[in-house]
């Protein structure tokens, strides 16, 4: 019985068994470059996997740092926003985000558990996705000038974030604009913008904003915000930095809290 097995076994590797059904054996007898053809489809199915595995992400990368240059803030505030629920809240449930490409935070917003979120382009979104275009026309994200009022009530969002957009104001404008959106957030406004020395101007980046990006230092912002009346929220930052040490997090741009106005 134990001939009979051994001898059927000896057969069925002969004709080839689970190789012979796909083909390998034939290929490693008379191909030579079937090892190499093995290592090449590993090296596409390799290539694929990280490929789509950091296509999300990574496009929007790319597609904002075309725009805004060597560095955007933007992309800094989809990566802080979990930072800022847990400093914020409650108050993170309605948000305005203002600021170039605001339709990639608005979307990272809205995958949140109940949060509401709207946006403001303040330059042109000739070059935008089919999704920011849907985000216009649902009027999620409108396209308006931060240089004059904005079109909301006082009070009108709970949180106010903006990133990269103050950067290429000049002062006689920051004086109208800053203050303004304090005046339509509820329980805080959040202001990124970058350090100086961390982006150097392009011609592209001029022709679409008109000036190129001015970045000015901590101290800089804190007397603008003192000569402009708003208050630094104190609370706000002690929790987001507690936050921020939990979750490693280390910011690549200045971070600012601010109080809205009573």
């Amino acid at each position: 019985m134990s001939r009979r097995s051994s001898k059927n076994s000896r057969r069925f590797g002969e004709s080839g068994g689970i190789g012979a059904l796909f083909g390998f054996n034939s290929l490693s007898r008379s191909s030579p470059y079937f090892p190499i053809a093995l290592i090449l489809l590993g090296a596409v199915f390799l290539f694929v996997y990280l490929y789509s595995s950091s296509a999300q992400f990574g496009g929007n990368r790319q597609a904002l740092n075309r725009v805004q240059g060597d560095f955007s803030c933007t992309v800094e505030v989809q990566e802080a926003i979990p930072i800022l629920k847990k400093a914020y809240g409650d108050s993170m449930h309605k948000v305005l985000h203002i600021g170039p490409n605001t339709c990639y935070v608005v979307s990272r917003l809205l995958k949140e558990e109940e949060t509401e979120a709207w946006g403001v382009e303040p330059y042109d979104i000739e070059d935008a996705d089919g999704n920011c275009k849907a985000l216009v026309r649902r009027g999620i994200v409108r396209v308006a000038d931060i240089k004059f009022p904005l079109p909301y009530r006082p009070k009108s969002f709970s949180l106010v974030i903006v990133s990269d957009a103050v950067d290429y104001l000049s002062p006689k404008y920051l004086n109208k604009t800053i203050p303004d959106l304090a005046r339509v957030s509820a329980d805080g406004l959040v202001i990124f913008t970058g350090l100086p020395g961390q982006h150097r101007a392009k011609v592209a980046e001029v022709t679409k904003f008109g000036r190129a990006a001015k970045l000015r230092s901590s101290s800089w912002w804190v007397r603008f915000f003192l000569q402009t009346s708003l208050e630094e929220n104190e609370a706000a930052i002690k929790k987001f930095q507690q936050a921020a040490t939990k979750s490693s997090y280390q910011p690549n741009c200045q971070i600012f809290h601010l109080k809205s106005f009573s």
